[in-house]
């Protein structure tokens, strides 16, 4: 069993409680937080509260109680997923927004790893029952491509691709504000937040050398399209690099703005470009995805304002 206590700030006035806990716990669903409201887990200034709609005020204590994980069976999904190549080795897919990557506390169907255990025979085992052929992710709410392995040798062969930064990825982002360099690079190191175990940050001294080099495809006043290469791979990586620079993602809410104006489902990043040697053949292979429909009409709402 583990507990969290959190402390509501004022821009997180008047939240739902199961949308702020959602928020505080990025890796729990909203789904499985509602269980555990109803099953009188969670206290709001040491009183147990059972309403999901519950609206929270400012310094309000909140405190819920994770109960321990159970033994964790991943089973096969008919569940289907936009597959961009596969061959005897690999396969390469276009991740949906809001879909997880593999199994985890809250998240223990409707996964990428449920479907893929059901559209294919064999995964690598390298990385076990929870994650079989799991050889790099993108957050839930980054939509776009990840390669999956379905041996061990090429797992490896992919894993080594990752840690020498040849594999290719490169995102698109729409950031808040006005970037006015037309290309840079953001050097700074990530690990876990000081004081938010939950979150990561940029930690000097103490944090894993991060770089993301980035150029500016479109400005719209207020808010910049931009691509966003990866050099290296920490977890939300651009997302911090990008907010440590005071130019957060739109639709972040761990590391940007708590009130958002376009009332998205996460953030504006997807995974446009993937690209390795393949580990049996040795040709380069690259693959692009189509930025999904949310982030077109996104783009296409501030065209209209905008007009550039």
């Amino acid at each position: 069993m583990q507990v969290y206590q959190f402390i509501v700030g004022e821009e997180e006035e008047d939240m739902r409680l199961d949308v702020y806990l959602s928020n505080q716990l990025p890796d729990i669903s909203r789904n499985y937080i509602q269980k555990i409201i109803l099953k009188e887990k969670i206290k709001v200034d040491g009183k147990i509260e059972t309403s999901k709609k519950y609206r929270l005020k400012q310094n309000n204590r909140v405190e819920i109680e994770i109960p321990a994980a159970e033994p964790l069976k991943v089973e096969p999904e008919n569940i289907p997923i936009d597959i961009v190549y596969e061959d005897d080795d690999l396969i390469v897919v276009n991740k949906p927004q809001g879909m997880v990557v593999h199994p985890a506390v809250g998240n223990y169907h409707g996964t990428l790893v449920n479907a893929l255990l059901y559209h294919c025979k064999n995964l690598s085992s390298i990385n076990g029952i929870i994650r079989p052929g799991i050889v790099h992710r993108i957050d839930k709410d980054t939509s776009g491509l990840l390669v999956v392995a379905k041996n061990d040798k090429a797992h490896h062969h992919l894993a080594e691709q990752l840690k020498a930064h040849t594999m290719l990825r490169i995102y698109t982002a729409l950031v808040y504000g006005n970037l006015k360099e037309d290309e840079g690079i953001i050097s700074a190191p990530i690990g876990r937040h000081p004081t938010d175990r939950l979150k990561m940050a940029v930690v000097k001294g103490k944090g894993k050398d991060a770089v993301t080099h980035f150029r500016v495809l479109k400005r719209f006043g207020d808010y910049t399209l931009v691509e966003a290469k990866l050099e290296t791979g920490r977890t939300h990586q651009i997302r911090v690099h990008f907010s440590f620079i005071q130019r957060p993602l739109v639709g972040d809410l761990v590391y940007g703005p708590k009130k958002q104006k376009f009332h998205l489902a996460g953030q504006a990043l997807h995974a446009r470009t993937l690209g390795f040697v393949h580990p049996t053949e040795g040709k380069f292979l690259k693959f692009e995805a189509d930025l999904p429909d949310y982030f077109k009409k996104l783009l296409q709402q501030l065209e209209n304002k905008h007009g550039q």
